[in-house]
């Protein structure tokens, strides 16, 4: 058997299995594993951005530590939507309503880009002051600040991939974002050092230049999405005559996708919260810090697809009346991923040292790396339980219930234990405040799921995309945009 024929009994295509019937496990590891890769991919744009920063100056590394939280928390402010469309598109898959979900999924594509340019205006604008507010030093403050800046400008074209990857995942095609993914990846490997070190005839940006990277690559993966979505042939299609905003539509997105992008901004701005407690420590301390939740980004990597698959099986399962199959699905997932991030956690805590050494020569920095890698590596277990039934409530259309675990859970307990324990014990309270935070998150997330207020969840049925006059509006489209 060649690699070629390996590979593909490994990554299955949407026609290859229904989500909806049969059993759990192969379908949600078929799901998932192409998300694992992809979001693998993804952290490799940060974590090459992190190596040859790390290469390049300790003060790039340390200005990385307050930009990437940055990053995340602007696009988390514009996820929502991606949620909202990744959602209808499965529901209305799940119940057999194709046009249906090509309609969700164009309306979604239009006001995401929309939206993620508002971001990005507003973003460019503010990135030093909101650096300024995080506790960068004068030394980090201008680096964060070049860095942000582009990655501000960019935001239309990295965010409109996320839109992809959550619009093909929501119809059952994990493969081709997959793919597209590792095209761009790819390019970003090739010209990140190019354009940092100014090799050849490009000249030294530094950090700026590993967000000018970032941004290109990006830009052409979602030129190569865009271009798929709209021939159809795989996954979701969109329609161009299908893009025009719709108000009441983009009300019903909204409503999903708030509270999605409330769970996101949640995690993105306990990121960016420790960042202030973090920095009245020394630069060593905010670069470990840095380091530290880059290493976990990784790790975490399986919970978060799963999770993502568990959202598309529960959407699809919902849409077609099997609520107890979604449930069988999200509690499958929750055992599987306990028993794996556990398994990666004492790896973690054995392997510190050498994890922590890839990034960084700093010895001090290496110390304090190992240090938060071992506090926090036993609650990796809890990680993948949280997250598994949040993927669940997510899939419902039940984005409030996931965003209040989050709330809860970073606001109420990660942000005031790291403060508490940061002025009585140091640097180390922060990282206890992590594994205290993981163990109470499952434990929140696995009880208010038992109680099964989700099952009458369901956001197909009163959408206006569903009434009549749509309906009409899309035989339309079909008859005079087909390509």
């Amino acid at each position: 058997m060649s690699l070629a024929d390996r590979l593909s009994t490994l990554f299955k295509g949407r026609e290859e299995f229904d989500l909806t019937e049969g059993g759990i496990a192969r379908p949600l590891f078929y799901l998932s594993l192409p998300i694992i890769v992809t979001n693998l991919l993804q952290t490799a744009y940060n974590l090459f951005d992190t190596f040859w920063l790390g290469q390049y100056k300790t003060e790039t590394l340390a200005a990385i530590s307050f930009a990437f939280p940055m990053v995340f928390l602007l696009i988390s402010v514009g996820m929502g939507l991606s949620v909202a469309g990744s959602v209808l598109v499965a529901q209305h898959i799940g119940a057999g309503e194709e046009r249906e979900a090509e309609y969700a999924a164009s309306q979604t594509v239009a006001l995401s880009l929309l939206g993620a340019t508002l971001i990005g205006v507003v973003g460019y604008g503010f990135v030093r002051e909101l650096l300024g507010l995080l506790g960068a030093s004068r030394d980090v403050l201008p680096l964060a600040t070049d860095y942000m800046q582009v990655i501000s400008l960019g935001m239309p074209f990295m965010f409109g991939f996320f839109v992809f990857i959550a619009l093909m995942r929501g119809y059952g095609d994990t493969i081709t974002p997959m793919l597209v993914m590792f095209g761009s990846v790819l390019l970003n490997v090739v010209i990140d050092p190019f354009l940092i070190f100014g090799w050849g005839p490009f000249p030294e940006l530094g950090i700026q230049g590993a967000a000018i990277a970032t941004v290109f690559s990006r830009g052409l993966a979602l030129a190569v999405g865009l271009a798929i979505m709209f021939r159809g042939s795989r996954g979701v299609k969109i329609r161009l005559g299908q893009m025009r905003p719709d108000l009441s539509y983009a009300r019903k997105l909204v409503e999903i996708g708030i509270p999605a992008s409330v769970e996101g901004m949640g995690r993105a701005l306990s990121i960016n919260l420790l960042l202030v407690i973090v920095a009245f420590f020394p630069d060593t301390v905010v670069a470990a810090y840095g380091v530290g939740t880059r290493v976990f980004s990784v790790i975490f990597l399986p919970a978060v697809a799963v999770a993502r698959g568990v959202e598309t099986m529960t959407g699809q399962n919902v849409g077609a009346g099997k609520p107890d199959r979604a449930a069988d699905a999200a509690n499958f997932a929750a055992r599987v991923m306990f028993v794996v991030l556990g398994a990666l956690g004492v790896v973690a805590w054995l392997g510190a040292r050498p994890i922590i050494a890839v990034f960084t020569t700093d010895p001090e920095v290496v110390d304090i790396g190992v240090s938060f890698l071992r506090y926090v590596a036993p609650s990796f277990g809890f990680i993948g339980v949280m997250r598994a039934y949040n993927g669940s409530f997510r899939g419902t259309g039940k984005t409030l219930t996931a965003a209040a675990i989050v709330l809860v859970i970073y606001a109420g307990i990660r942000l005031p234990t790291a403060y508490g324990l940061s002025r009585a014990i140091g640097y180390e309270g922060i990282w206890i405040a992590f594994a205290v935070s993981n163990a109470v998150g499952a434990a929140l997330a696995y009880g208010w799921y038992r109680r099964g207020t989700w099952r009458d969840a369901g956001v197909r049925d009163a959408e206006p995309g569903a009434s009549q006059g749509v309906a009409d509006d899309l035989d339309l489209e079909e008859t005079s945009t087909d390509d």
